[in-house]
């Protein structure tokens, strides 16, 4: 008699442990389903605006216009703001250099800017549901034309009492003029720095009082020569991919006073 409530008790016990088994606690549940609720069933994407550069080139070297055409698919509401951005590394940011309006997908911007060797881009502001969005980076080397004495002489000579003036920026704000002067049998050089240069277009006027020689030299190697007969005009244009410093010389042939050469020269450069 006495071993059965001890026996009954055992049993009630076994019962609430197996009971605890098979059931969470509430506490336990709850946090289950809290967690279960916390995963979304779909992650929402936003949509994506595309630009790219589709065409980058000078389109007009003397004044310096640079066209780039781009591509923004989808198509943004018609005339949006694009604008061309250009590095700067000394800045160390994308500084605007022009900007234009859309046309369906299309997009042309043909700013006005000095040569350079630079990294661009196009950018668009935000139009629901589109975020901000930008172009590749794509490099170009815009050529234009500048006067050949935009940058100082390096150095000049000859023989002869040579003279070698360039007009002062006063009366040849373009800095491409000069008139190159020696006396009889004598010549005149300066060097110039085409460094980022591509070609040299000269204009020559003798009024020396015979023939003159004008030559364009790597340094001993001619580039182009052209002689000239009293009183005449003539060009002197000469592909310079690669030379980095170039001499123009005007030498006498055959005169009663020496040479005397007015020129007009411009240079295709980066620079």
């Amino acid at each position: 008699m006495g071993l059965r409530p001890y026996a009954g008790l055992l049993a009630a016990a076994a019962l609430i442990l197996t009971g605890c088994a098979a059931t969470p606690a509430p506490a336990e549940s709850a946090l289950s389903v809290q967690e279960a609720k916390a995963v979304p069933a779909a992650v929402a994407t936003t949509p994506v605006r595309t630009v790219k550069i589709t065409s980058i080139k000078t389109t007009d070297a003397t004044k310096g216009v640079l066209t780039v055409v781009g591509q923004i698919t989808p198509a943004p509401v018609a005339k949006s703001r694009v604008s061309l951005q250009r590095w700067s590394s000394s800045g160390r940011k994308w500084e605007e250099i022009g900007h234009g309006v859309t046309s369906g997908t299309s997009i042309t911007i043909p700013p006005t800017v000095p040569g350079s060797v630079k990294t661009y881009r196009l950018s668009i502001g935000p139009q629901a549901p589109y975020a901000a969005a930008v172009s590749p980076m794509i490099s170009f080397s815009h050529y234009v034309y500048r006067g050949i004495f935009k940058k100082p002489l390096l150095a000049a000579g000859g023989k002869g009492h040579p003279e070698f003036n360039v007009v002062p920026v006063s009366e040849g704000p373009r800095r491409a003029e000069a008139e190159l002067l020696a006396d009889k049998a004598g010549l005149v050089w300066g060097d110039v720095d085409t460094t980022g240069c591509r070609w040299v277009r000269t204009f020559l006027g003798n009024i020396t009082d015979g023939t003159i020689r004008a030559s364009l030299l790597n340094g001993a190697k001619a580039v182009g020569t052209l002689d000239m007969l009293q009183e005449t005009e003539g060009w002197l244009n000469r592909d310079i991919l690669g030379v980095t410093r170039m001499r123009l010389q005007i030498a006498d042939v055959k005169s009663g006073y020496g040479p005397i050469v007015a020129i007009d020269a411009l240079l295709l450069c980066t620079n």
